[in-house]
């Protein structure tokens, strides 16, 4: 049976707003949510960059078009983005720490937008996330880029779980999802 919920296709296609109206139900529903997700940064019409949102209204960078990296790290990029990790680390691994440790009888629902190439630059991220994927009573809801050249190893991983269903969201089920999602979810905490 399904326990994590990852939303995949295309970038642009509204993985994120879908995720967003999620939390909304989830929440109205009793079921506590935390976790984060990514917003695009525009500037005079051009996105520039991403931010971390968590849903406590935290908020960094994640990536900066042509930014320089911090002196003294590496350089982490993906293509005209620079991410910065300090930024994105400082944001979502307390949010993934708190998931696990603030589980008490109740399920959670934990919200990671998303596990992508930029996120995937930091260690601790992916052993958190594959801490929470594991961890009895969190409900994951995340989303995960569609595959295409070289495999990110964590995305596949999870993929393959067999407690997640992946929905493929397209320009035409987009709007229709949400109930799959939510029914997902609250299936789950029985």
């Amino acid at each position: 049976m399904s326990r994590h919920v990852f939303l995949t296709g295309p970038p642009g296609v509204g993985k994120t707003t879908l995720i967003q109206k999620a939390v909304e139900v989830l929440q109205s529903s009793g079921l506590p949510v935390d976790g984060f997700y990514t917003q695009e940064v525009r500037q005079e019409g051009k996105r520039i960059g991403f931010d971390v949102v968590t849903l406590s209204g935290a908020q960094g960078p994640l990536s900066r078009v042509g930014s320089q990296p911090l002196p003294g790290k590496p350089e982490c990029r993906v293509g005209q983005y620079v991410v910065n990790l300090d930024s994105f680390e400082q944001l979502a691994l307390p949010v993934l720490r708190n998931a696990g440790s603030s589980c008490g009888p109740k399920h959670r629902v934990c919200i990671i937008d998303e596990i992508g190439k930029m996120e995937l630059f930091s260690q601790p991220f992916i052993q958190a996330v594959r801490q929470t994927l594991s961890t009895p009573g969190i409900i994951v809801v995340g989303t995960i880029p569609v595959p295409k050249g070289k495999p990110l190893a964590l995305v596949e991983e999870i993929r393959k779980r067999r407690d997640v269903k992946v929905f493929n969201v397209t320009r035409e089920n987009r709007n229709s999802l949400l109930p799959d999602i939510v029914a997902v979810v609250q299936s789950s905490r029985t």
